[in-house]
């Protein structure tokens, strides 16, 4: 599928996500976040291709980030030996912002865009580079984007900070943002900040995984049976999106598994009784049979290697 694509890069887009339990399930608990009971996944995307790469259940009450250099590792270890994978970004909010995540990306020489929460120290480092004068137009929007080194306490070394404060017209203080990063100065803050901002794309990949793949369904009394049933969903996933990429036109490849089953799968009909007789009479020429058809001949090309 990969040299299909013939990609070389990679976004590993980390998030967590929740899938609701009920009863006395295994490994049920109450997330602050959520306010409800249930389990907490840790999932990874491809950004790029919406590929879901890896997902592990974990129990409601844990952290957003615990346990995600453990997670993240593997990844690493098998698209640099496996794939001809030349560049390999790191993409996550605020709830990854955690050394453990930094240090695996440095120590497989790979990149990352983590947000930051704000807090006292990084808002007196924005402050500084917020600048008034006589001159300026109170009526007009203004955006700075400013990079800086910063070292937070628990970090072993100093790190690249990007700060984007956006002041309202009208409005006499600035917002602040926080990108955490190590790609080089050659990159601008604006780039960064874009950058980071393109992992919205991430929330349509868990609601495809849960609508159409029912990914967080949790089905069973067991833990380990739930984590079973999220991999083959995960699998599932995965399947129908290489289909997409080998099998599908250009103008059908973003078809959510929604789609493909409304136009390949279903069929009018109707029923006709006649006496003691129910018919059903189905379509002979179906809309999308063409579609169907073609997408069938790419699959017999197909051959495992």
């Amino acid at each position: 599928v990969r040299t299909t694509r013939n990609t070389t890069e990679l976004i590993f887009d980390l998030d967590s996500t929740h899938s609701d339990t009920f009863g006395y399930q295994e490994n049920t608990n109450y997330n602050a976040h959520y306010q409800t009971n249930g389990y907490h996944p840790l999932v990874a995307f491809d950004g790029l291709t919406g590929d879901f790469l890896k997902a592990e259940l974990r129990s409601g009450n844990v952290y957003t980030s615990n346990g995600v250099g453990d997670f993240v590792r593997p990844l690493f270890e098998h698209y640099q030996e496996t794939t001809p994978v030349n560049t390999i970004l790191v993409r996550a909010d605020s709830g990854f912002a955690t050394p453990e995540l930094y240090e695996v990306c440095e120590e497989f020489q790979s990149f990352y865009v983590i947000r930051l929460k704000s807090n006292r120290n990084l808002g007196k480092i924005a402050e500084q580079f917020v600048f008034i004068d006589d001159n300026l137009d109170w009526t007009k929007k203004e955006v700075r984007y400013i990079s800086t080194i910063y070292q937070a306490k628990s970090w072993k070394k100093p790190r690249r900070l990007c700060i984007k404060s956006t002041r309202e017209a009208n409005e006499l203080i600035a917002r602040h943002e926080f990108v955490l990063t190590n790609l080089s100065e050659t990159n601008s803050v604006e780039m960064v900040f874009g950058t980071y901002s393109k992992r919205g794309t991430m929330e349509n990949y868990i609601k495809e995984a849960k609508n159409g793949f029912y990914f967080d369904k949790t089905d069973s009394p067991r833990f380990l049976e739930n984590h079973a049933h999220m991999m083959l969903s995960l699998l599932a996933y995965t399947i129908i999106n290489f289909m997409r990429t080998l099998c599908f036109k250009k103008e059908t490849k973003g078809f959510q598994v929604s789609t493909i089953r409304l136009f390949l799968f279903k069929i009018a009909g109707k029923f006709v009784r006649s006496g003691r007789k129910t018919i059903i009479k189905l379509s002979s020429y179906p809309i999308h049979q063409e579609l169907f058809y073609k997408i069938l001949k790419n699959s017999h090309y197909l051959r495992w290697r």
